[in-house]
């Protein structure tokens, strides 16, 4: 199916100026104005406090640079997939959901372009993310409902016929019933599973270690500290991640900022080796290849944190900030992807709320982060936020919002696999930085009005609010913009603010690449694999998934 343009058609009025005189400022202008000001102000205390020793003399420089990325928005959408035969396309704007397509119950179908299910494990749903290694994928879990299940726990499956994933183990540790939110985690160098328990929002204490050498049969290292309810660690937790060499798990706590580095040199017996507050809010990070960076996500933008003194195992390390880099496009920014343009460091950074999407980010200067491009779906776009509320109103606090993604390798990565929570999983060629476009979707059917039997999963658990609240910032940007039509907001939908009916599927975990096939795990049907054509993606010879943590 070739790119159908979408433009934006809505006028506003102007007043006549006649030559020689300013005239009235516009309200838009007037509005612009007022943002500017206080974003200028904002950034001012921001970049006092954030600035490197090293920072530039300039500082009015510096200030006008940080004020313009602060309140830069991308609104310029990445080129549709063309879609090939066997697909089931899209039928409104990019990455949207209809209102219609779910009231009709045409989203029970799904939606796919170059990319089909080859199998899949429902089970109760999975929670927010999931991950996987070699042959086998492990299922997260979302308390309470987790602990209703038939096998409450953290599921394994042995996925050697993609066609027929199997269940072979359920993990029952204390951190795995307690809800593993974001912090289910492998690291293929030494085979270790790491996950922690976060019940409602942000936990504290229990974490279990795996070794995964036999994949489909996770062997606990750890039964004391951090497994035996009486022996927790001093962590709190929401998110985690590996340092690449498998030795250092980091545990963040979200609000105030809390990060924890916990040794694992010896699985058996973990130990906090170093914590510290990053700022208001640490959310999820990403590593860079030699242990040293740490790019932890903040409220919108990342803190990068010099951790090479933890790398090396120093007596009290000291971990300096090195720099900042905040925005508004997006906010409740969730991890980074660590990758190299020839040789050049960058980030691929996620927002998980406000249509920020994805953000390519040059972080060869610790002290000055560049954002080189934005991956956006036409319905993250300013002008589109009002249509994609009126969508998804009944879908709960996401909409169209991007969450987890995975590279395909590491240097020169050629393809980017995201999680775009009710858009579905969505495949982008990256080889060229500068003319990123999507190739691939799968938006899975939507198990609609199926609450009841899903209970891991947090979509159907959160579906008690209607109202997609994670777009307010965004709303409120397109309303001082001009750019919000409440009419567009007003569709048949428009009273679902509880009870919501699971009209699309949550796709919260990173897409995991396996040659021409991705493991996914989304809210509702669970674990799935699927097959990429092989006109839109070739598997590059090195190809090593790469979440970043």
């Amino acid at each position: 199916m070739p790119p159908r343009p979408h433009t934006d058609t809505r006028a506003h009025a102007r007043p006549t100026i006649r030559s020689g005189d300013p005239g009235p400022v516009p309200p838009i202008r007037r509005r612009h104005s007022l943002v500017r000001y206080v974003a200028a102000a904002a950034i001012t205390a921001l970049v006092a406090v954030g600035l490197p020793s090293g920072a530039s003399a300039d500082f009015g420089a510096d200030l006008t640079g940080a004020v313009q990325e602060f309140l830069d928005v991308g609104r310029t959408a990445v080129p549709r997939a063309d879609c090939g035969p066997g697909s089931l396309p899209e039928t409104g704007l990019q990455g949207d959901v209809p209102a219609g397509d779910r009231d009709s119950g045409r989203s029970t179908q799904g939606y796919r372009c170059n990319m089909s299910m080859v199998g899949g494990y429902a089970g109760r749903g999975s929670g927010i993310t999931s991950t996987s290694f070699e042959h086998c994928a492990y299922m997260g879990t979302f308390f309470p409902g987790n602990m209703l299940s038939e096998h409450p726990g953290v599921q394994v499956l042995d996925v050697s016929d993609p066609a027929n994933p199997r269940l072979t183990a359920t993990l029952a540790e204390p951190a795995m019933l307690a809800g593993t939110w974001e912090t289910l985690k492998v690291n293929t160098t030494r085979k270790l599973l790491v996950g922690t328990g976060v019940p409602v929002g942000i936990g504290a204490g229990y974490l279990s270690v795996y070794d995964i050498s036999d994949c489909a049969r996770p062997r606990l290292l750890n039964p004391g500290t951090g497994s035996n309810l009486l022996m927790p660690l001093p962590i709190t937790t929401h998110e985690g991640g590996f340092s690449p060499d498998g030795r250092t798990y980091w545990a963040s706590g979200v609000v105030p900022g809390f990060l924890s580095a916990i040794d694992l040199t010896d699985p058996a017996n973990p130990r906090v080796i170093w914590q510290g507050l990053t700022g208001i809010e640490a959310h999820g990070l990403g590593v860079s290849p030699d242990g040293n960076r740490l790019y932890i996500s903040a409220l919108g933008g990342f803190t990068v944190l010099d951790v090479s003194a933890v790398q090396r195992r120093d007596p009290n390390p000291h971990v300096p900030h090195r720099g900042r880099t905040f925005w508004t496009d997006g906010w409740a920014t969730q991890h980074s992807v660590p990758v190299t343009y020839d040789g050049v460091p960058h980030l691929f950074t996620v927002d998980e709320g406000g249509s920020g999407g994805v953000k390519l980010i040059d972080v060869s200067d610790d002290g000055a982060p560049r954002i080189t491009a934005k991956i956006k779906l036409e319905i993250n776009l300013p002008q589109h936020i009002d249509a994609g509320i009126g969508s998804s109103m009944g879908g709960s606090a996401f909409s169209y919002e991007s969450h987890y993604c995975t590279a395909d390798r590491p240097d020169n990565p050629t393809a980017l696999a995201c999680g775009w929570i009710s858009s579905g999983i969505r495949v982008f060629d990256v080889r060229d930085p500068d003319g990123i476009r999507e190739i691939a979707y799968f938006n899975p059917p939507a198990r609609t009005g199926r609450n009841l039997e899903i209970w891991n999963s947090p979509h159907a658990l959160a579906s008690i609010i209607g109202i997609p609240v994670m777009s307010a910032p965004a709303a409120l940007r397109s309303m001082a913009e001009g750019l919000f039509d409440p009419a567009q907001v007003l569709t048949a939908r428009a009273g679902d603010v509880a009870f919501g009916d699971l009209s699309t599927d949550w796709c919260l975990s990173p897409p995991e690449w396996r040659g021409d096939q991705l493991y996914v795990t989304c809210s509702d049907n669970g674990f799935m694999v699927l097959q990429l054509d092989n006109a839109v993606y070739t598997p590059p010879a090195d190809q090593q998934s790469t979440v970043g943590s």
